[in-house]
């Protein structure tokens, strides 16, 4: 990939949750970046240096599809999830994203780690440790006090998943998982997963399909999608 180094590093957003889009689009607005795209987990239209993929509320591990995001494109993907898990991070990197980074970096250690994939690393930054406390960016739920690994479970019931299967695609044990789901329903004021489905379904836990574009920074020709 050929970048002129004095612009801006142009990114594409995707998850399936559009409050977890803006939240990282405005967390990255003060750094040297193009946030050119953000939008549901579907290939990106527009021409970007990097695809930065969100694992919130998502099926991590088996069954990304990373190629999906980029097709038709030089871009390169970079996972940023909350989860640190080895073996999540092996799997990823063997199925061709070229970085993985912790939620808890600061806007300035992505755009470098970002810059660093650019120039042909990959670039593996789980951070000091996992924190599901605090953390910059939005969530559902964050408004009813719900950490970020909270609200990735309730939404992961919302969307129909057993405490087994989210503890095998969050690569955490069943105990874990049901302590995040008891501090959880404590937060939301349910007691049984038909009331927290319902909760989530009406507080933003189903997955989106808005995607915007920047249509000032798409700078792909129609040689790449003719009309037909």
């Amino acid at each position: 990939m050929h970048r002129e180094t004095n612009r801006p590093l142009r990114l594409a957003i995707v998850d399936d949750y559009a409050v977890v889009v803006a939240g990282v689009a405005a967390f990255l607005a003060d750094e040297h970046i193009d946030v050119v795209e953000t939008g549901a987990s579907t290939p990106v239209l527009s021409d970007v240096d990097v695809v930065l993929y969100d694992t919130f509320g998502e099926v991590e591990g088996m069954g990304i599809e990373l190629e999906d995001f980029v097709r038709d494109s030089d871009a390169m993907v970079v996972v940023y999830s909350w989860n640190l898990d080895p073996q999540l991070i092996e799997q990823v990197i063997a199925a061709g994203a070229r970085g993985y980074l912790s939620k808890v970096l600061s806007g300035p250690q992505i755009v470098a780690a970002l810059e660093r994939v650019v120039r042909g690393e990959v670039v593996i930054l789980p951070g000091h440790e996992e924190s599901s406390i605090d953390g910059e960016g939005d969530w559902p739920g964050r408004a009813a006090g719900l950490s970020p690994r909270e609200a990735e479970v309730i939404a992961l019931i919302t969307q129909g998943l057993s405490n087994q299967e989210i503890a095998a695609r969050a690569f955490l044990s069943v105990n874990t998982i049901k302590t995040y789901i008891r501090t959880a329903y404590q937060k939301i004021g349910v007691t049984r997963r038909s009331q927290a489905v319902l909760w989530g379904m009406q507080n933003g836990f189903q997955p989106d399909t808005l995607r915007t574009v920047d249509p000032e920074l798409v700078l792909r020709t129609s040689r790449r999608f003719p009309q037909r």
